[in-house]
């Protein structure tokens, strides 16, 4: 029996080193991102980057979240789980403003840029994506980072909807509306994750 368990906890260690290399490397990505997309929404004059680019530093506080708690008791989880929900629906509200403002302004969107930087995120989150679908079924921070990731692909190609759209119609008004919807999108998912954590403690 010692033999089994010695190999058992031997074969948690070693996953829980996966889980924390993986999170290191989604969590770099999604730092790097969310400056790239953040100051080319700023440029762009963008609804949809700088809420995508939000969404992004959402994801990095949730890997950073599931990074604590990866080698913790079941509860830090569960709060770090809950933390994670909350920062995400304060970034989600935080998106929302960004609308007002830009409606204030009347500035166009670049759309080329807009089609150039959702490319790169998508990539970017195309290949976080596929580095936590091994750990989509795992406990509840690293099935909040494989949801989170997925919603972001969603987002991504908002994104290029928006892009498509302002370039098609000479309008702001797609941009505003996927910046929104990607909003709604992100306080959805932060829900779901602080309904769970709280399910959980």
């Amino acid at each position: 029996m010692s033999g089994c368990d010695s190999c058992s906890t031997d074969n948690i260690a070693k996953a829980s080193k996966q889980q924390k290399r993986v999170l290191i490397i989604v969590l770099l990505i999604n730092a790097s991102m969310f400056v790239v997309e953040f100051a080319a929404g700023l440029m762009s004059h963008s609804t949809a980057l700088m809420a995508d680019s939000l969404d992004m530093l959402a994801d990095a506080l949730i890997y950073a979240m599931g990074l604590f708690a990866l080698e913790r008791a079941e509860h830090w989880k569960n709060r770090a789980a809950l933390m994670s929900g909350i920062f995400q629906m304060v970034l989600g509200v935080g998106i929302l403003v960004q609308p007002i403002y830009l409606i204030s302004t009347s500035n166009m969107p670049d759309a080329f840029n807009m089609g150039v930087f959702g490319v790169l995120a998508l990539i970017a989150n195309s290949i976080s994506f596929f580095l936590l679908m091994a750990y989509r079924d795992g406990d509840i921070n690293m099935r909040a980072t494989w949801v989170c990731t997925r919603n972001d692909m969603i987002n991504n190609i908002g994104v290029l909807i928006a892009a498509g759209l302002v370039y098609w119609l000479s309008s702001p008004l797609p941009d505003i509306i996927i910046g929104v919807v990607i909003a709604f999108i992100v306080m959805r998912s932060a829900w779901g994750v602080i309904r769970e954590a709280r399910e959980e403690l």
